[in-house]
């Protein structure tokens, strides 16, 4: 479809990085709506200011709503998304590439004496085209790769040296953006630094849902900056405990590690309600494992 030419007016309003974020957060999702709520959620923001954002944008006729009974779901208008896309992906391109060095330097800094900086590279330049490769565009794509390499990395180190005796747990499901993250944010806030968790999925998502994000915060166990991510090699090693969440046998088997499989209802497109009730039933689980884990 074709673009509609970007106004004076149209850029000052997307030029606002709020209002930049809301409109990637909409595109990067799966049906490329929103609702004020669950973006006010994920940016961290109180729902009455994204909604100022948002009737921006609609009134400069960027977003459309549509009416869903007594919610209000925004979707950037046909006329404006090859415009709105191109914007945000060239606005990313033109930062990427100074970051990407900056992220190497700093990370071979950081890992100095425990791998050497070719070895950086390669798995900072891996992880972002792992992020890149999820499904939707990403979106500060370039702190995510950051944080997902350094991840990455620990999990490396943590795998080739000796035991320190703090037991490390990876939780898998498809998306990780539901089950995987409020198992972790749950053991988390249950066990604190006496057990290493991560988390990571088979085909992961490019943020955690909104619902999630409320149902966590309803019993205080905060999501901690956490993201959706690529299940790779080196954390399944890293793992004494491995717990799949209905994403079949995409983890590798290694010997010596326990793997259990948790049998859970996937919190997407589920009501708040039921999504509460998944995450119960997983506060029951995480509660036995830290049992099983540190007695």
């Amino acid at each position: 479809m074709d673009s509609t030419p970007a106004g004076a007016s149209e850029l000052r309003l997307v030029g606002d990085p709020t209002r930049a974020r809301i409109l990637s957060m909409i595109l990067d999702s799966e049906d490329q709506r929103g609702l004020v709520g669950d973006l006010a959620d994920r940016l961290g923001l109180r729902q009455p200011t994204v909604s100022h954002h948002v009737r921006a944008l609609f009134d400069e006729g960027i977003l459309e709503r549509q009416p869903d009974g007594r919610r209000v779901w925004y979707s950037v208008s046909p006329a404006h998304r090859d415009w709105i896309t191109g914007l945000l992906m060239d606005e990313a391109s033109t930062v990427d590439d100074d970051g990407l060095a900056r992220v190497i330097r700093d990370l071979s800094d950081r890992f100095a004496g425990t791998f050497n900086p070719e070895t950086v590279e390669q798995y900072v330049r891996e992880s972002r085209e792992l992020l890149v490769a999820r499904e939707g565009t990403s979106q500060h794509l370039t702190s995510l790769t950051a944080r997902f390499a350094a991840d990455r990395l620990d999990a490396l180190a943590a795998s080739s040296a000796s035991s320190d005796g703090v037991p490390e747990v990876l939780f898998v499901c498809v998306h990780n953006s539901g089950r995987s993250q409020m198992a972790s944010a749950i053991l988390r806030q249950l066990a604190g630094d006496r057990v290493i968790v991560r988390t990571a999925g088979s085909a992961p998502a490019t943020g955690v849902r909104g619902t999630v994000v409320t149902a966590l915060d309803e019993i205080g166990a905060p999501l901690a900056g956490e993201y959706p991510k690529p299940l790779t090699d080196e954390v399944v090693r890293a793992a004494d405990v491995v717990i799949t969440m209905g994403c079949g046998d995409v983890c590798p088997i290694y010997p010596g590690k326990r793997y259990l499989d948790w049998d859970l209802d996937d919190p997407a497109g589920l009501p708040l309600s039921g999504v509460r009730a998944v995450r119960d039933s997983i506060e029951t689980r995480v509660r036995e494992l830290l049992r099983t884990l540190i007695g």
